[in-house]
């Protein structure tokens, strides 16, 4: 725990990706292999389930260090983060503490693990024994952390491949693949996880995603336009969709197996070959012809998918990559011979579940930006650009695949409500619930906490300051001054909210410093948006 804590620190204090990958390759190269385990778990989403309430955690807090509950809230809404407030008053507490025990990070991880079904007795014991024993504030905080398993501290799954990579000699599209897939950190070693057999006994093993950076320059820099494949940037859910052993598997981009929440895709069990893997989009839509987002967010997170949901949102596969055929993996092969090998699969699996998605034919640039501004009409973001002879990489990186997506949808707000944000943002109000005008009244419509530069939000947190009139918790209610450009991909009515819609992706594009409260958009003008663009 002492090395994992020591390890957390290090990555806290550096922006510097060099200096990132050196921490971790430091801590892989000296850490007991159970530990290591469990940190590529922790750092790859692979949290253990929780097995206490944030609710039982303030209580016992509150006991331990002899404090009340709304002061505990105080400085909770003052420290952005439970685990670190928790970590800091039991610190600062005049609670005897015990001599600091010395337990590698797997112990505190699987003793978490057994206590599930235990006594709520039992788990504040141990809650309050790891508070007197572990040594550090960052010990505490990483051990109330182990809950959630969220560590903010700016580390992407990507840094933490680079880092094995080096460690252990083999190149990290490698160990992106080998670490991908559904294991359990409580069973499998670090060597079983690293190695080839683990790879090709596992059947169920997606592979890492390629993922394209967005076009910034012109289009034209690219050369000629006949040296690309343009296909539309689907606006779904990416996916693999796989088949080895005559057993089927459906994976997210996220690495979640998702193969029972859409059962439509089962058919695809008898009509795909064994050994094929194919990258694609998960999409409403009746066979060829999308819907809009809104429908599949009726799906995601349900439990159980029942007739009128499957009748309601019916899903299509649109696939636009194989990256393994006839159990081979062809992600080095160039990307035309890819497409036929596409074509051939999608042609022999002869259902309008599984559709193939278009190449779109233009030519030069300036044609294809004409069509990039009907991409809504088709439910598209825009285009993929994919250069022909590209292979099929590992992760985020630039030159052969872009995304080159529509300009976002903008409206003119207020801001009405603000709340300190969390991790190195928790000591600023930097969420912020904006509000459209409807005749003389305000309507809240929106949160956004993401577009502005730390100088902005450091402005914004010194107004809303000044200008607090209300508060509700953590969130207070401020002067509506302060007008902003909201920028979103997408509308669709809702509801849940007061004005009857629901945006996507929102965040804040500019501060309109050149626009007063009373100039800001209305509610029939996001109305009238939602007609355009929610259909």
């Amino acid at each position: 725990m002492k090395a994992f804590a020591q390890l957390v620190d290090a990555l806290s204090a550096t922006t510097k990706t060099n200096e990132k990958i050196a921490a971790m390759e430091y801590y892989f190269s000296v850490a007991a292999d159970r530990d290591k385990v469990w940190v590529i778990a922790l750092f790859s989403g692979r949290r253990p389930k929780r097995t206490i309430s944030s609710t039982l955690l303030k209580n016992w807090c509150s006991e331990f260090c002899n404090i009340p509950l709304w002061l505990l809230d105080e400085c909770y809404h003052t420290a952005g983060d439970l685990s670190e407030t928790i970590a800091l008053l039991v610190e600062a507490s005049n609670t005897v503490m015990e001599v600091p025990q010395e337990h590698p990070l797997n112990y505190y991880i699987e003793q978490f693990i057994s206590l599930e079904r235990a006594a709520e007795e039992d788990r504040k014991k141990f809650m309050l024994q790891g508070w007197a024993q572990l040594g550090s504030t960052t010990e505490k905080f990483v051990f109330n952390k182990l809950l959630s398993g969220s560590f903010r501290i700016g580390v992407s799954q990507q840094l933490m491949v680079n880092a094995l990579a080096k460690v252990s000699g083999t190149a990290p599209a490698v160990i992106a693949h080998r670490i991908s897939g559904k294991w359990n950190p409580a069973t499998i070693s670090f060597n079983e996880l690293l190695s080839d057999e683990n790879n090709i006994s596992d059947i169920s093993k997606p592979y890492p995603f390629y993922l394209a950076y967005p076009l910034e320059d012109a289009v034209e820099t690219l050369g000629s336009i006949d040296e690309w494949q343009v296909e539309w940037k689907w606006d779904g859910i990416r996916g693999q969709i796989i088949k080895r052993n005559d057993i089927f598997f459906v994976w997210s981009r996220g690495e979640e197996l998702m193969t029972d929440k859409f059962p439509e895709y089962n058919l695809f069990q008898q009509s795909l070959p064994n050994g094929t893997v194919l990258d694609g989009e998960i999409i409403v839509a009746d066979g060829a012809t999308p819907f809009p987002f809104a429908l599949m967010q009726t799906r995601i997170g349900r439990k159980n998918i029942n007739k009128k949901i499957l009748q309601d949102a019916p899903v299509s596969f649109f696939a636009y990559d194989v990256l393994e055929c006839d159990g081979i993996d062809c992600r080095n092969m160039p990307l035309q011979q890819r497409r036929q090998k596409l074509e051939q699969i999608i042609a022999l699996a002869a259902t309008d579940k599984m559709q193939l998605s278009p190449i779109i034919q233009c030519a030069d640039w300036n044609v294809l930006a004409l069509l990039r501004q009907q991409s809504r009409e088709h439910y598209a973001e825009g285009f993929m650009l994919k250069r022909k002879n590209s292979i099929y990489q590992t992760g985020r990186k630039r030159g052969d695949w872009w995304k080159w997506k529509i300009d976002p949808l903008t409206i003119d707000a207020v801001m009405i409500y603000a709340q300190k944000g969390s991790g190195r943002r928790s000591n600023l109000y930097t969420d912020y619930t904006f509000a459209v005008r409807n005749a003389d009244k305000l309507v809240p419509f929106t949160k956004a906490y993401s577009g502005l530069t730390d100088k902005e939000f450091a402005q914004v947190d010194a107004f809303v300051k000044r200008n607090a009139i209300e508060k509700f918790g953590p969130v207070r209610t401020v002067k509506p001054e302060l007008v902003f450009e909201i920028a979103f991909e997408g509308i669709a009515a809702s509801n849940r909210h007061k004005s009857g819609v629901a945006l996507r992706f929102p965040r804040m594009s500019r501060w309109r410093h050149d626009k007063k409260a009373d100039e800001i958009n209305t509610l029939e003008d996001l109305k009238k948006m939602l007609e355009i663009y929610g259909k």
